[in-house]
């Protein structure tokens, strides 16, 4: 495996909606992007409190930060890093979850099955207009979510 891309992103950024951490993306043709993929490690430096339990997920302004990501860089699930909870992290910034300690994050079914389809044809739509082939980078980013992707799923081309 290559070596991860680290972006940072600070309090400041966070705050004012600054989408700037990630220009250098944005700029990259569809192609060159996917060269990134299971690679992208995004770090929110968001002050808090040692006393403060709350995961970053739990956040507002980091949640506002990571909607308006998505909304300009929807690709960006497929970048992410998989194994290290990147991609997880990421989706429960915009899908509600709950916390437990015996069983960890926990999304609401209905909700993250409907952000997964959504995503999916998207995505896939996404590929199509770039001439990419994404399924199978599609199905595995399903997995990790405890989705499986049946052959079925996918409308006629």
């Amino acid at each position: 495996m290559s070596e991860p891309l680290l972006i940072q992103v600070s309090a400041a950024q966070i705050r004012d909606l600054d989408l700037s951490p990630l220009a250098a993306l944005t700029a990259e043709a569809p192609a060159q992007l996917l060269r990134l993929d299971d690679r992208l490690e995004l770090q929110l430096d968001w002050p808090r409190a040692a006393e403060d339990p709350r995961e970053l997920s739990e956040v507002s302004e980091c949640r506002l930060w990571s909607l308006r990501v998505d909304a300009h860089c929807p690709w960006l699930p497929l970048l992410l890093q998989r194994s290290s909870g990147q991609l997880a992290r990421h989706v429960a910034m915009l899908v509600p979850h709950s916390f437990s300690r015996s069983e960890g994050m926990r999304f609401d079914p209905d909700a993250l099955s409907l952000w997964m389809s959504h995503r999916l044809f998207g995505l896939d739509h996404w590929g199509k207009q770039h001439q990419l082939e994404l399924r199978g980078r599609l199905a595995l980013m399903a997995a990790v979510l405890g989705f499986s992707v049946e052959p079925g799923f996918w409308p006629p081309t």
